[in-house]
């Protein structure tokens, strides 16, 4: 039995149905660290400045000597691959610089992985990040050491067929702060940025392992990605809390 999760190992946009779906586990959400807005402000700029020059330099959005463009766009933002795998490392890493909702209309899909991921999300002044996950999202609780707590909540999930009922479970980074996630193989997720200062630092521990698993022509980031809408949601759908109120 084949353990592909791609139907068609070089699609970009391979489309699942939600309704099927099913997780293979649950992610983790461990809050780390509040900043200072000056200070978070900073580091998240410096940050999603690296992301920024890439994506301006004709070597970075050039195919190397290995196949890979370093400076790509996803559908949360525009990214940067600081570590790219090689012989004997196969896990790769980079930035992204998140979109803010707000400002494109357009909610980033719920979408699944060929691999597991960690990533860390930093936000600055005035901005959030909505996490999402079609399961109950699992958050990691060490008393007495993180002194700040993430706010959760359930919605329905937007745009699904016939208007079937689907739960979707949500997290919410407050802003000026770090927040882990740890993303298993085959589990959804969905990430929104509300607010101009946001970014993802990521790694993925099977980045290469990948492209062989499921039998890849190539070197593809995004055909590593299966998604769980065939459109874009309205921002409406993701930049709001329970009580209606959008994060601030």
């Amino acid at each position: 039995m084949s353990d592909r999760l791609k139907e068609t190992p070089d699609e970009i946009n391979e489309v699942h149905d939600v309704i099927s779906f099913r997780d293979s586990g649950r992610c983790r959400v461990t809050a780390v660290a509040k900043f200072e807005p000056d200070v978070a402000k900073a580091v998240v700029n410096a940050l999603a400045d690296i992301v920024r020059t890439a994506h301006k330099s004709p070597t970075a959005t050039s195919t190397d000597e290995d196949g890979i463009v370093r400076a790509q766009s996803f559908e949360e933002g525009d990214v940067y691959m600081l570590d790219a795998p090689f012989d004997g490392f196969f896990a790769d890493r980079y930035l992204m610089d998140f979109y803010n909702v707000d400002e494109r209309g357009i909610c980033s899909r719920m979408h699944l992985h060929t691999g597991l991921r960690f990533v860390r999300m930093m936000t600055g002044p005035n901005t959030q990040i909505r996490v999402s996950s079609l399961s109950p999202l699992d958050i990691s609780r060490v008393e007495g050491v993180v002194p700040f707590s993430l706010q959760e909540f359930t919605d329905t999930l937007p745009d699904t067929p016939d208007d079937s009922p689907v739960t979707r479970y949500n997290v919410i980074v407050p802003e000026n702060s770090w927040v882990d996630m740890q993303i298993p193989r085959a589990v959804s997720h969905q990430f929104n940025a509300i607010g101009p200062h946001a970014v993802i630092d990521s790694v993925h521990p099977e980045e290469s392992i990948e492209t062989f698993r499921e039998k890849m022509s190539g070197y593809r980031m995004m055909a590593q990605t299966i998604f769980l809408a065939e459109e874009l949601p309205d921002a409406a759908t993701c930049n709001q809390l329970p009580d209606g109120e959008i994060p601030a």
